[in-house]
């Protein structure tokens, strides 16, 4: 059934949750769309089916997701569960589907806050079975408890890997070492934000007690690993590192990757709105302004899905983003916005801080770009490192010219999985800036779509 609504929310995130739940006090008519069953998207997931507010290193995200849940569910704001979006029209019409029947809502405004995906790095044996993530080893944790036991080992860098270590130790699993690719001279390059990190003191204690909590634990951490490889015949049976030009190999079961996160940007790709190349984050973001409008017409995106921010920032941009959209409809005007909003900025100028510090701390090795020329990047049409190589060499300049010559994004995933690494081969091998390269044209359907579901739109 199609729905016509003032305010149309795309992820149940903590700025999605934030901005539904604003937009509906405000009085306009407000749908939350998600692709998962529950609210909470990734940092929040399952949160309000966890029971008694859980102890330890889940406490503080069980509260602050919590919260944004209860508040959402008092809104009176709508919300489709399982529902995908797969097009997005610049008349802000939304093409959405729950994997039977496809539907289009009208919307007056859109915000798109889709968050955060882990960054995907391509190394030797990443797509063998055991090889993995660390944010799905995670979901695994908050949807069914999973947690390692014998074999498991972590690589990579970013604060994910210690949250999810403790997680991990808390609930009885184990970790056999934890492979950090951290490059020595980041440290040199955080301490340049220290001021920034002492307004955020909170959040630097609560990393240096992850950390603590998990080398307490007797797990063994190796630091300035300079490259990785999964090894196994058919499966994972041991990872390969380097340190300091020496290569060490232990038996692994079980390889959990992580280097950090990047915008989740294919809605507002989709959209052919304006992106910029963050080089201190090493990807690419949606342009927006203060209030998170974007250079389409009517739609706006905040949170992680236009610049990492963090779950309380991603929240407080979501309430602006609101605000705006009901200054932009006619429900309040800009002196109101700018009135409401006035507290909102403040507490937004004490999560922004540490960024800097916390990018520069877990910038991922510049090495981890350069894939061996055998390395499989694209995974669904089978593209090595070497082929993208070779594309450059015979004249090939961008990403979208180089699915005519190896067909590098053109399977399933549209690119997300290899998107990235290829502009960043690209690039290096033409010696230009990422941001001379560009992504790749995002089409609609954005994720696969039936015959059955399409053909239910006649029916509206």
């Amino acid at each position: 059934m199609n729905v016509t609504c003032d305010f149309l929310v795309i992820g149940a995130g903590p700025a999605g949750m934030a901005a539904a739940a604003t937009a509906a006090r405000l009085g306009l008519s407000t749908v939350l769309v998600d692709e998962q069953a529950t609210l909470g998207w990734q940092i929040y997931r399952q949160v309000e089916g966890r029971g008694d507010n859980p102890p330890g290193v889940s406490h503080l995200d069980w509260v602050r997701g919590a919260a944004l849940a209860a508040e959402f569910r008092a809104s009176g704001a709508a919300y489709q569960s399982g529902t995908q979006v797969w097009q997005l029209d610049k008349d802000r019409k939304v093409y959405v589907t729950d994997g039977t029947k496809a539907a289009c809502i009208v919307a007056r405004r859109v915000f798109i806050a889709t968050g955060a995906m882990e960054r995907p790095v391509p190394l030797p044996g990443w797509t063998l079975p055991g090889v993995m993530t660390v944010g799905a080893a995670q979901i695994r944790y908050k949807t069914s408890q999973w947690v390692p036991q014998d074999g498991a080992w972590l690589a990579g860098s970013g604060p994910l890997v210690w949250l999810y270590a403790a997680q991990v130790l808390e609930a009885g699993g184990r970790i056999a070492g934890i492979l950090d690719t951290a490059p020595p001279a980041n440290t040199a390059r955080a301490l340049r934000h220290t001021m920034g990190a002492l307004r955020n003191w909170a959040t630097v204690q609560r990393g240096r007690a992850l950390q603590q909590r998990v080398r307490a634990a007797g797990v063994a951490v190796y630091k300035h690993v300079s490259a990785l490889e999964a090894k196994g015949d058919g499966q994972l049976s041991s990872v390969r590192y380097c340190i300091n030009g020496q290569w060490h190999e232990k038996p692994a079961s079980l390889l959990l990757l992580h280097q950090g996160v990047v915008p989740h940007a294919h809605a507002t790709l989709s959209l052919d709105a304006a992106h910029r190349w963050d080089e201190r984050q090493r990807c690419f973001a949606p342009v927006v302004d203060a209030w998170g409008n974007l250079s389409v017409d009517g739609y706006a995106a905040a949170g992680d899905c236009a610049g990492i921010v963090g779950a309380e920032a991603s929240a407080l941009q979501g309430r602006l983003a609101a605000l705006e959209g009901a200054r932009a409809l006619g429900v309040i005007d800009a002196t109101q916005r700018d009135a409401q909003a006035a507290p909102v900025r403040a507490a937004l100028l004490r999560h922004l801080p540490i960024r800097p510090f916390l990018d520069a701390l877990f910038a991922p090795r510049a090495s981890l770009f350069e894939p061996a020329d055998d390395v499989l990047v694209c995974r669904c049409e089978s593209v090595t490192a070497r082929q993208i190589r070779d594309a450059v060499a015979l004249g090939c300049v961008g990403p979208n010219q180089m699915k005519a010559y190896t067909r590098c994004g053109m399977g399933p995933c549209q690119g997300r999985m290899c998107g990235l690494a290829a502009t960043e081969i690209i690039a290096r091998t033409r010696n230009v800036s990422p941001s001379e390269i560009g992504l790749f044209h995002v089409r609609p359907p954005l994720k696969p779509l039936s015959l059955s579901e399409f053909a239910a739109l006649a029916e509206g």
